[in-house]
C-alpha cells in the first residue's frame, strides 16, 4: 500500500473515534453476578471460559463438499465450490409452539420477534465494515460484501432492543447504531459500552450468566468461545480482548431462543445447557472455519458444520438454524458462499444426525 494511502487511513482513523465523543452521554447499566464480574487475565485481556484447544469430536476429512441436491448454485469457483446459491429444499416443521419468529437478514444479523411482540435486532450490519476499515479492504482487494436485503425504515423504527455479540466489524456497526438511534435499548457484553456512539443510548453492559427483564422476555448473556478486538488505526493498533464477547438467550415463559455469536467449539455449550436447560431454538454459526494458512486458528474460534451439530446435540436443541454462509456474507475463511451449508447437509446425512435443521435463505423468516 502506498505511504499516502496509509497516512490517509491513519488520519481518518484518528478523526472518526474523536467524532464519536461528540453527542449526548449514554446511560449505561452494568450487570454482573453477585459473586463479582468475570476477571481479566494478568495481561488485561478477557479469556474464554475453556481457553485450551478443544478436542473436536468430529472432523470431515474427505468429500465434505459434494454437491447437494438441496442447494442450487448459479456458478462455481475454480475449486468446484458453488457460488450464488439458494437452499431449494422443503423444511420439516419441528412441531414447536414457542411464539418466536426468526427473520434472517444474512451473515450474522437476525430480527427476532418475541411472543410478547417485542423486536430484538441481533448484530445488525446493513452494508460493509465501518470506515475506514471498509475503505482499506476495498483499495487492497480484501473482504467485500454484496448488499444484503434490509429492513425498511418503518420496520426499523419498531425495534425495541439491539443486541451485539462482540466488536468485530462484521457484527458491530457504528453506522447502523446511528441509523437506529436511541429509541431501542442496547445490550452488550462487559466493557463494550465505551465503543458505542454517544447518542443518549440506554445500554445494558452484561457479564456472562446474567439477565435483564424486558417486559415478559428475559435477556440472558452467555459465553461464546471467541475473541474480541476493534481496530482503531489500521495496521498499527487494535485493542485485543479488552471487551468481553458472548452469545444471548431470549426466554419467554420457559421457551428459549439461543444466539451463539461467533464461536468455536468448546465445553461452554455444555455449561450453557446445564445453566438454562434444553434450548428450543438454536441459531448457531457454521462458517469461517476454513483457512489453511493459520494452523487451525480459524476453527478454534469458528464452528465447523459438524462442530455446530455436536453443539446442538449438547444443547439439546429442538431446532437448529445455521448462519454465516450466504450470498451477502463476507466469506472470511470459507471456500465459497454456500460451502458451509453444503458441508452441513452432507455431514448431517453422513452422521445420521438427529438434530432437526431449519434452513433459511437470506431474507427468509419463520415462526417456530
Amino acid at each position: 500500500m502506498k505511504l499516502r494511502s496509509v497516512f490517509f487511513l491513519i488520519v481518518v482513523s484518528l478523526v472518526l473515534p474523536a467524532c464519536s465523543l461528540i453527542g449526548s452521554p449514554n446511560n449505561i447499566t452494568r450487570v454482573v453476578p453477585a459473586e463479582g464480574a468475570t476477571q481479566k487475565a494478568h495481561d488485561g485481556r478477557y479469556e474464554n471460559l475453556f481457553p485450551k484447544r478443544a478436542q473436536y469430536p468430529l472432523t470431515c476429512t474427505e468429500q465434505c463438499y459434494q454437491p447437494h441436491a438441496l442447494v442450487a448454485c448459479e456458478s462455481e469457483r475454480e475449486s468446484g465450490h458453488g457460488e450464488q446459491c439458494r437452499f431449494v429444499g422443503e423444511n420439516k416443521q419441528p412441531g414447536l409452539d414457542t411464539g418466536f419468529e426468526v427473520h434472517w437478514l444474512g451473515h450474522a444479523t437476525f430480527l427476532i420477534t418475541t411472543p410478547d411482540q417485542q423486536q430484538f435486532f441481533i448484530d445488525p450490519v446493513s452494508d460493509g465494515f465501518d470506515q475506514p476499515i471498509d475503505f482499506a479492504f476495498r483499495i487492497t482487494g480484501g473482504h467485500k460484501r454484496a448488499q444484503p436485503e434490509w429492513l425498511p425504515e418503518e420496520q426499523r423504527e419498531k425495534i425495541d432492543a439491539v443486541l451485539y455479540s462482540h466488536l468485530h466489524y462484521d457484527h458491530f456497526s457504528k453506522r447502523d447504531i446511528r441509523f437506529l438511534g436511541n429509541a431501542p435499548t442496547y445490550f452488550v457484553h462487559l466493557d463494550t459500552a465505551p465503543y458505542l456512539p454517544k447518542l443518549g443510548l440506554s445500554v445494558y453492559e452484561m457479564d456472562w450468566f446474567t439477565k435483564v427483564q424486558m417486559k415478559e422476555t428475559t435477556v440472558h448473556a452467555v459465553p461464546a468461545h471467541h475473541f474480541n478486538s476493534r481496530v482503531w488505526i489500521p495496521f498499527i493498533y487494535n485493542d485485543d480482548e479488552q471487551a468481553l464477547w458472548g452469545g444471548w438467550i431470549l426466554e419467554h415463559e420457559g421457551n428459549t431462543l439461543f444466539y451463539a455469536g461467533d464461536t468455536g467449539y468448546s465445553d461452554h455449550f455444555k455449561s450453557i445447557q446445564r445453566h438454562y436447560g434444553d434450548i428450543d431454538v438454536c441459531l448457531i454459526p457454521i462458517a469461517s472455519y476454513h483457512h489453511e494458512k493459520h494452523g487451525g486458528w480459524y476453527r478454534y474460534v469458528h464452528t465447523t458444520p459438524e462442530d455446530a451439530l455436536v453443539a446442538a446435540e449438547e444443547l439439546n436443541c429442538k431446532v437448529m438454524i445455521p448462519w454465516g454462509y450466504g450470498n451477502a456474507s463476507w466469506q472470511m475463511g470459507d471456500h465459497s458462499s454456500h460451502a458451509p451449508l453444503i458441508r452441513l447437509l452432507n455431514m448431517h446425512e453422513r452422521l445420521e444426525s438427529q438434530v432437526p435443521l431449519y434452513l433459511l435463505n437470506e431474507g427468509d423468516a419463520v415462526a417456530l
